[in-house]
């Protein structure tokens, strides 16, 4: 047991300053610094708001859209940022791999957790719009941390696997960037589910991205957000299929990682 405690514990020291220097070195350069994490998703925010809201006129159905709007662009940068970092998690510390014997899930978790540390500054700018606008705030919003965790978990299993097949597989980097621009496309980010057709609606929120960006909508921002349940008939068991696909994904992407980390030393 005191093995095991052990064990454990030079893992969470070890994760702890690996997140302070991952979030340390990535602005260390910079004129502006940490700023940058809430900046770009605000510069992003304004080109898409200016775009989609004033010069197309999208109509997003629902009250408060410039705050929709930018929730989606939010949770969006988290989910980019946590898999693409996840990807070269592994072969950028090869040195540290090569030197000492850790858990090799600690390399993905830390830029996991940074990205959850960009996540929270940044969830704190649409707070102060939320604030601002006098956006109604039900009981309902105390569900938000859970569908946070589905969206984080979501991101991480997928690190897993992107991070594991990196280390074979560099021609990743570059697949993944590919899917992540279908991907964006393919989620209500920029547009209404509802202008899709219904049967592209119940494809599209079957993704776990989909649906808890309109979850999170839902509970924090509008009442007015189609959600899955709304797709599907007021179905409440169809949510039971996308957090399924995490779960699943989850688990057997962690048993990926583990099946391939005795060679990461080796390959990296």
């Amino acid at each position: 047991m005191n093995k095991i405690k052990q064990r454990y514990r030079y893992s969470a020291v070890l994760l702890k300053q690996l997140v302070k220097t991952d979030f340390k070195l990535r602005y260390q350069s910079s004129f502006l610094g940490y700023l940058w994490s809430l900046l770009k998703p605000l510069f992003l925010f304004g080109i898409l708001y200016v775009v989609f809201v004033k010069i197309l006129k999208v109509d997003y159905g629902v009250p408060n859209s410039g705050i929709y709007l930018l929730l989606g662009i939010v949770l969006w940068s988290f989910f980019a940022e946590l898999t693409s970092t996840s990807i070269t998690s592994i072969v950028g510390k090869g040195d540290l791999l090569r030197k000492l014997n850790f858990p090799r899930y600690v390399l993905v978790l830390s830029v996991s957790l940074t990205a959850g540390i960009n996540l929270f500054l940044n969830f704190m700018v649409v707070v102060i719009f939320m604030i601002i606008s006098s956006v109604a705030v039900s009981k309902e919003s105390l569900l938000a941390p859970i569908i946070f965790g589905e969206l984080f978990i979501f991101a991480l299993a997928l690190g897993f696997y992107l991070s594991a097949l990196f280390v074979r597989l560099r021609d990743i980097n570059y697949v993944w960037e590919v899917i992540m621009q279908a991907l964006f496309y393919a989620t209500p980010i920029l547009f209404p589910i509802t202008l899709a057709p219904l049967w592209l609606q119940k494809v599209l929120m079957l993704s776990p991205l989909a649906q808890t960006i309109q979850d999170l909508r839902y509970l924090l921002v509008s009442k007015q957000t189609s959600t899955i349940t709304d797709v599907y008939n007021n179905n409440p068991y169809i949510r039971l299929v996308p957090l399924a696909i995490t779960m699943i994904l989850f688990v057997t992407g962690a048993l990926y990682f583990k099946s391939r980390s005795k060679y990461f030393a080796e390959e990296v």
